[in-house]
């Protein structure tokens, strides 16, 4: 069921395959099936960003039904048409590399929904429908007992969809090749290892530094219509196509879209200007990796995102390796400090010290400093791995939850508002999600490193507000490519090296050392 990253000989950014001859028939065919099935799926995409930005609180049943309805209609167009008959038939032809690619991408959905019964997809579908709005209730009134029951029926349904593609393999790992086909859990599972071995000591070192950083040098009262006409600021700085999406708020941040409409949501805190600042800069890094993928490959596997793996590597590298640099914060403190006079007399050097803070305490995972983020990421994938695994009973969540906060994070959560209900991804039956958040900043690590390698003086490029040189490397190396190549290829491709987490725990000990004179 998953993809299987094998050695190849690359070359960085060697160009796809010219398509020269005509294609099969059943290719042909099996191209139109298959945009049939992606305009179902891009049709569920805009109602359930409507359901979480616009539709009014009370249109929960009937969006229910409309998302089943559709959630079924894709199951059916990709397993009871003719897209099985028409991959029969091209198992003998002779392909082009791009039309391979396409035909294996499509072989693996199909492969994995063909065993999933319409009846379970419309019971998932329905249930997260249902979930979302009971995760909203229970944590604004902090009330976990609220959503359980949801929770409940969530975990059994995901562990039922996984005994079905494959009753013989570990139900948790077949939930994690949804959101990364093409990387085993087992690798999952030591770079989440490897970077437990390098954070945690290199947290201890720095909260026993005497360095003081300019922690509060952002303290105070920031209205949010001015955060959100800045937030709008920073998109278009960065070159975000407003013709093509749009800046929404919603309870939890999100990009939603293809590459003709990418929507970004974020939110706002008149305590906390840096989060919605640096949450709008991450999921503009979501929307620009999809509105860079071929307009003409819209609908097929050529035109969709590599998953969420590499989708994350290109949030964390904007978020992180722009939006937290020192250089970043020379180019954006001007318009910082006339959108926000109480500010004037900040410095970048102080705004990117506050930027990149190693917080004593932090409860909330999206606010998370870059370090204890993925302290934030193992606890939950720790909980996931125990739920779909029938080692942990759902009400025994919030206990657990705090357990773990307390042993990787030195924190008890005061509320199971800010601890277990504080993400939105189980609401959506999403088990197997949250390591895809660390492969990503691991990813983003690396692929940072390379364009910086291939761009004369990036980070003056940066503080000069020149965006088009690292953009552009990321269309070339990343986003053209769609899924024409599998994740461990792509990497390498783009950086000459197979993917790893050296290059992400070099950058983490040295910027931090620096930060903290360690």
């Amino acid at each position: 069921q998953q993809c299987v990253d094998t050695p190849v000989a690359v070359t960085r950014g060697m160009a796809p395959e010219a398509e020269t001859a005509d294609p099969p028939a059943a290719y042909t065919d099996l191209l139109d099936e298959i945009k049939r099935y992606s305009a179902v799926d891009s049709a569920q995409s805009v109602l359930s960003w409507d359901q979480q930005v616009m539709m009014p609180e009370g249109g929960t049943p009937a969006r229910s039904q409309q998302l089943s309805t559709l959630s079924s209609l894709s199951h059916e167009l990709l397993v009871d048409g003719d897209v099985g008959d028409h991959l029969d038939a091209l198992d003998d032809e002779s392909l082009t590399a791009d039309q391979g690619a396409v035909v294996r991408e499509v072989r693996r959905q199909y492969r994995r929904a063909e065993r999933v019964p319409r009846d379970l997809v419309e019971d998932i579908s329905e249930a997260s429908s249902e979930a979302l709005g009971a995760w909203e209730s229970a944590r604004e009134n902090d009330e976990f007992s609220e959503f359980a029951p949801h929770l409940e029926r969530l975990v059994d349904l995901k562990r039922q969809y996984a005994e079905h593609i494959d009753p013989d393999a570990d139900p948790y790992a077949v939930l994690f090749a949804d959101y990364e086909p093409c990387l085993p859990l087992s690798k999952a599972e030591s770079i989440l290892d490897e970077l437990r071995e390098t954070l945690v000591p290199l947290i201890e070192e720095v909260r026993a530094s005497d360095t003081e950083l300019a922690t509060d040098a952002l303290d105070g009262t920031y209205d949010t219509d001015t955060q959100e006409d800045l937030a709008r600021d920073v998109l278009e700085l960065l070159d975000y196509d407003f013709d093509r999406g749009r800046l929404d708020t919603s309870t939890h941040p999100f990009t939603s879209g293809n590459q003709f409409d990418c929507r970004i949501t974020t939110r706002f805190d008149p305590e906390d200007p840096l989060g919605s600042l640096l949450p709008t800069i991450h999921e503009f890094g979501h929307a620009y990796y999809t509105l860079g993928l071929p307009d003409d490959a819209f609908g097929t596997p050529l035109g969709d995102d590599r998953d969420l793996s590499v989708h994350e590597s290109q949030s964390r590298l904007w978020e992180n390796h722009v939006g937290r640099s020192e250089q970043f914060w020379e180019l954006l403190l001007p318009k910082f400090t006339d959108r926000f006079p109480q500010a004037d007399e900040l410095s970048a050097r102080d705004a990117y010290e506050a930027a990149n803070q190693v917080y004593d305490e932090n409860l909330i995972r999206v606010e998370a400093d870059e370090l204890t983020y993925h302290l934030h990421i193992i606890v939950r994938f720790e909980i996931e791995r125990e739920l779909i695994g029938g080692d942990l009973a759902v009400e025994d969540v919030p206990a657990r939850w705090n357990e773990l906060y307390e042993e990787y994070l030195g924190l008890t959560p005061p509320s199971d508002a800010v601890g277990c209900l504080q993400d939105i991804h189980w609401s959506h039956g999403s088990f197997g999600y949250f390591p895809t958040y660390s492969l990503g900043s691991v990813m983003a690590a690396q692929l940072y490193d390379a364009a910086d390698s291939e761009i004369d003086d990036l980070d003056g490029k940066i503080r000069a507000g020149e965006f088009d040189p690292l953009g552009e490397w990321l269309r070339e190396n990343v986003h053209r490519h769609g899924q024409r190549y599998e994740t461990g290829e792509l990497v390498e491709r783009a950086t000459g090296e197979p993917f790893s987490a050296d290059a992400f725990t070099d950058y983490v000990t040295e910027k931090y050392g620096d930060l903290y004179d360690l």
